[in-house]
Parts: C-alpha cells; sequence; structure tokens
C-alpha cells in the first residue's frame, strides 16, 4: 500500500510572504486560464486550468502542489507550461479541506494547509489525480497524452502517482522522495525524471537507494542535482529576491524540463 508522504523539510517556506510576485506575471499573462471542476464519485476538485496558444492539439501536463497547496505560484507554474506549448491542470488536492467545503483559498494560510495536507488519504489523492488526468485528456485540445510533474510534497505524490497510473507518458519529480516499496516501484509504466537541489541533503540522501531501486525494477530513472540549490528552487528561484544559486537552477530546470517534454 503507497503512504502518503509530506516532506517536513518543505515547511523551511511556511511562513513565506504572500507570493504578489507570482500573481503579478499571472495576471499579465495573454493566455486563457480558468477553474474548472472535476467530479469523480460524491467528490468534487477544484482545478486550475490554463491554455497554450498552439494551432495543433498539444499533451497535458497535470501539476501537483506544493505542501502550502494550490498558491498563485503553482497557477504560475500551469502558465508557464502553456507558454510552453502544453495544457496544464493544478488540482487543488485541498478541495474540501476547509471549513464549508472550501480549498486552500478559504484554509486561510500555509499552516492551514501544512495541516490539512498531512491529514490526506493516499487513495482520495490518487483519485483526485486520475480525476484530473480523465479530464484533461478528454478535452478536445489534447493530444491524449498526459504526463504529471509535482513540487516538493507534490514531487513525491508525482512519484507515487507513477505507481498508481500506467497511462502516464512520464512523471516529473521536483526536489521529491521515491516510494520505499519495490513492489510499487515494478507497477511504474513511465520514465521518472528527477530534479534536485545540491544544498537538500534530506531529500538527496534517498536518492541513492531509489535509483538503485528503480535499477532492479528495470524502470527508467534520470536524476539531475543542481550545485548549491536549495529545497524549492523552482520557486525560490522565481522570486525577486533570489540568490545566485537558486535562480540558476530553476533556469536551468526549466530548460531539461522543456526539452524533455519535447520529447513525449
Amino acid at each position: 500500500m503507497n503512504r502518503l508522504i509530506a516532506p517536513a523539510l518543505c515547511l523551511w517556506a511556511a511562513t513565506a510572504p504572500a507570493q504578489e510576485w507570482a500573481k503579478a506575471r499571472l495576471e499579465k499573462s495573454p493566455r486563457h486560464h480558468e477553474w474548472v471542476t472535476v467530479k469523480h464519485g460524491n467528490r468534487e476538485i477544484q482545478c486550475y486550468l490554463t491554455y497554450p496558444e498552439v494551432k495543433d492539439p498539444a499533451t497535458a501536463v497535470v501539476v501537483i502542489h506544493e505542501i502550502f497547496g494550490l498558491t498563485d505560484w503553482v497557477r504560475g507554474v500551469t502558465d508557464q507550461l502553456a507558454e510552453a506549448g502544453y495544457i496544464a491542470i493544478a488540482p487543488d488536492l485541498l478541495s474540501g479541506a476547509a471549513p464549508g467545503g472550501g480549498g486552500t483559498a478559504e484554509l486561510g494560510g500555509s499552516d492551514a494547509a501544512t495541516k490539512a495536507i498531512r491529514s490526506l488519504p493516499p487513495e482520495q489523492v490518487t483519485a483526485d489525480l486520475n480525476a484530473a488526468v480523465e479530464y484533461v485528456k478528454k478535452l478536445p485540445s489534447c493530444n491524449g497524452k498526459v504526463v504529471v510533474a509535482g513540487f516538493c510534497w507534490g514531487g513525491a505524490q508525482s512519484f507515487r502517482f507513477a505507481t498508481n497510473n500506467k497511462e502516464l507518458k512520464a512523471a516529473f519529480v521536483f526536489y521529491g522522495t521515491g516510494p520505499e516499496s519495490e513492489q510499487d516501484l515494478a507497477k511504474i509504466n513511465a520514465p521518472v525524471y528527477g530534479f534536485y537541489g545540491g544544498n537538500d541533503n534530506r531529500i538527496n540522501s534517498t536518492i541513492p537507494k531509489t535509483s538503485e531501486a528503480m535499477k532492479r525494477a528495470e524502470k527508467k530513472y534520470e536524476s539531475v542535482t543542481y550545485d548549491e540549490a536549495g529545497h524549492g528552487f523552482m520557486r525560490a528561484g522565481e522570486a525577486p529576491d533570489a540568490n545566485a544559486a537558486n535562480k540558476m537552477a530553476r533556469e536551468e530546470a526549466w530548460k531539461r524540463w522543456k526539452e524533455l517534454l519535447k520529447k513525449i
């Protein structure tokens, strides 16, 4: 059975200031964004969907948010993926977790979101992600190919989701740990690509074990570690006060990610 992983190291930014810079960038985007409700069973998930301005149907990316929930920065990631030519959908996996049935926004802050995420049932997360995949795959503008990508807590979830959905074309894991069960790893049907910060030993110390287990399972797992970058560099490297290492790591990771997406 897969267990839900909530990396403690993600908490370093639990008191981070509001992401006004991410919101401002999003508001200037010329691309089409919308909120959609994805349903499965008796559950409804609010998802942020962004479309690229392209001629032909595009590959879709399911974006799994950090432990802080569906923030402005995560919505901005969907826009940057659309800018690169991909449909991107980010489900709010905290949908229904707030009083009154709300999600991330209604929880009122990163501390509450973090607490709520730790109590999410693994089976519910998997079902929510499966529903998002089915929704985006059936869009007329989608070419039927779907990949998953996640950050921090979402990075671990993207790796875990690859063990639960055989239709994925790839999984992109940003500074998240891999499943511990080799039986789970054996279920993976897509290549897994890891992106890690050099100054993130709690996560990086698990990479050799994951790599060896993936080799034994004869699964593709390729990881890159960016020197001197910290945990969360994809977000931290975009912030106005980004240090040089995080900024460079973000730029190089985006370049690699786009190159890999072109091969899907």
